[in-house]
């Protein structure tokens, strides 16, 4: 993320932003949150064929965006509230963690995204 921090009134929308480096040609493009004591959360999924993916169900409010001229990807929530209180993270898909478990599993219907 480009801040570690970022403090915003009940109600306001809120826009995060990560720089990746990467492909997302070959890459897809995740968001996950994370309240204290608890596993990362899946928001939403920006693959390289134009699809979205949001969390299955989805959360209200929660959109991505990508901007791939300046290797960018944004999550922005609506209307923010308490329960919004989080650790958010994005990752380039395929991640280098190692780590083979699946965090979400894309289900459901997808989107094409339009430019």
């Amino acid at each position: 993320p480009l801040s570690s921090s970022k403090l915003v009134t009940n109600g306001d929308s809120i826009t995060l932003t990560c720089n990746y480096n990467g492909s997302y040609n070959s890459d897809s493009l995740v968001w996950y949150r994370q309240y204290s004591s608890s596993k990362p959360e899946f928001l939403f999924l920006v693959s390289e064929s134009n699809l979205e993916q949001p969390a299955d169900p989805p959360i209200p409010g929660v959109s991505a965006k990508i901007n791939e001229e300046k290797n960018r990807v944004y999550l922005e929530i609506s209307s923010a509230s308490v329960s919004d209180s989080a650790m958010y993270y994005c990752a380039l898909q395929p991640t280098v963690t190692g780590n083979t478990k699946t965090l979400y599993k894309m289900k459901g219907k997808t989107t094409k995204r339009t430019t």
